[in-house]
């Protein structure tokens, strides 16, 4: 590669400490916001399914006459745990997380393979399930309880009519919600540098950690990120308006 700047840029140049950033340290600049692509849509899609789960328990009910003792303890035990790891999740900051997660594990010693990279995998996964479960939540509920009551009706039991009936209308109507949630782990996996991932935020801070340019790093990061959460949401928001036309192409 052809270096416009060869060398730093006196104090005040602030394009040109930009552009001399840049070319010295795009491969770690690249490599970081690889790794916040990945933690993000990794959490995402991550959350999203097992906050299907979570969401499931949350919303169980028991059937006095029909649950048998164990089925009725099952069902509460798993509804009260679920709702208290929502709790827990959505009421701690990630950074927070991140230290005790990471911090814990690793004082096990007995996972080799524990990592910042993993563990922050791990983490960004965990915290989109709770904020996940709770749209997924809201997204049943929209759905008219009609629906459930008519499909009963017809001889299907509650977990038959979630599955074929509830839940595709839930979460298309959840699928903004969800998408936010992956705009907001784009920026919210900053966090984790505390721990030593190497996301955007860590590689632009690492590339000005030798000539103190930070204003001018930081600047290189903000844009990255306002790209990125741009083009996400633009996505979204299609993805949206696809699901909704389909819709109403399909009723018509």
């Amino acid at each position: 590669m052809a270096y416009i700047l060869a060398t730093l840029p006196p104090q005040g140049d602030f394009i040109g400490t930009m552009i001399y950033l840049v070319e010295n340290y795009y491969q770690i600049i690249l490599y970081g916001l690889g790794v916040t692509i990945l933690l993000s849509v990794v959490g995402t899609l991550g959350g999203f399914l097992l906050a299907m789960g979570v969401t499931q328990a949350r919303l169980a009910e028991i059937d006095q006459k029909r649950d048998g003792l164990w089925q009725k303890i099952y069902k509460m035990t798993f509804k009260k745990l679920a709702i208290t790891y929502v709790t827990v999740f959505r009421g701690t900051p990630m950074i927070v997380q991140a230290m005790i997660i990471y911090y814990g594990v690793a004082s096990l010693g007995i996972f080799p393979w524990w990592s910042p990279l993993p563990a922050g995998l791990l983490i960004v996964t965990i915290n989109t399930t709770a904020y996940i479960s709770e749209v997924l939540r809201g997204g049943v509920s929209s759905v008219d309880p009609g629906q459930m009551e008519a499909a009963r009706t017809l001889g299907l039991n509650r977990r038959q009519a979630m599955r074929n009936i509830v839940w595709p209308q839930a979460v298309k109507n959840a699928l903004p919600g969800i998408g936010n949630e992956f705009v907001v782990n784009l920026k919210d996996t900053a966090v984790l540098s505390v721990i030593s991932v190497v996301d955007l935020f860590y590689s632009v801070r690492q590339s000005a950690s030798t000539n103190y340019r930070y204003i001018e790093a930081f600047m290189i990061a903000a844009i990255l990120y306002l790209i990125l959460t741009f083009v996400s949401s633009k996505v979204v928001d299609y993805l949206t308006k696809k699901l909704d036309t389909t819709s109403e192409v399909s009723q018509s």
